[in-house]
């Protein structure tokens, strides 16, 4: 299992949200820049980015700040405001190793089955829940949608790799929902990452037992109740 940090940018800024909710932003590091490369320096073997004025405006916001922890040199993954092929190719070009679907991949379908055929297992989606059902547009807008059907079908149209984020727990260092990551385990043979909620190791150690893909930490990380490091030799071991 990997453990990929993450850096959420508004405004060119790291900041993180409670429960996904605006009103809540406030930063937490100097830059996006210098969290990458304090993340980096630690050992991390992933990054996981989100441009969160991307997901408001509908379109890549922070891209240059993005491409900027790319060259970097640790692989990025990056999600908010991806709705063309345009962007897609924007991020690949500019050396983002994989790209987060989120509302396009609910609203087209289509798209993201003509996304797998062109850039492989460069795309991923990007599930966010809350009581289960499916949010989008920054979970601002909610749908009749349960997790487990929208998971299936994005495996259907041959995505290789889910990101499930619970968005109660989002911010809120209460734990992952270990029973949405069984029941996605249960339904589904693609890789599964958990974001929202990690606090500690015990969410790591849950996460490595349900044999996950990964583990996404944010507040975790810049709070200090999870050390990067301790987290990292854990998935390492067998």
């Amino acid at each position: 299992m990997i453990i990929l940090p993450a850096i959420d940018i508004k405004n060119g800024q790291c900041v993180r949200l409670f429960k996904g909710e605006f009103e809540t932003v406030h930063k937490v590091a100097e830059s996006p820049i210098i969290s990458a490369e304090n993340f980096k320096s630690q050992g991390s073997e992933f990054l996981h980015v989100v441009d969160l004025d991307g997901a408001l405006e509908k379109k890549p916001i922070n891209h240059e700040v993005i491409k900027e922890i790319a060259s970097l040199g640790i692989p990025v993954e990056v999600g908010g405001g991806i709705r063309t092929v345009n962007d897609i190719e924007m991020y690949v070009k500019n050396g983002i190793s994989r790209v987060i679907l989120g509302s396009v991949a609910l609203k087209e379908p289509e798209f993201v089955k003509d996304a797998v055929r062109e850039f492989g297992k460069v795309i991923a989606v990007g599930i966010d829940a809350d009581n289960g059902y499916v949010k989008t547009e920054g979970w601002l807008d909610t749908s009749n949608v349960y997790f487990t059907e929208f998971a299936k079908l994005m495996e259907d149209c041959g995505v290789d790799d889910i990101i499930y984020t619970d968005i109660s727990k989002d911010g809120t260092l209460s734990g992952v929902n270990g029973d949405h990551l069984k029941q996605l385990k249960d339904i589904l043979s693609i890789k599964i990452t958990a974001s929202g909620g990690v606090r500690d190791m015990n969410d790591i150690s849950l996460c490595k037992e349900l044999d996950l893909y990964g583990a996404i930490c944010g507040k975790s990380l810049y709070s200090g109740t999870l050390d990067l490091r301790e987290a990292l030799e854990c998935c390492q071991k067998e």
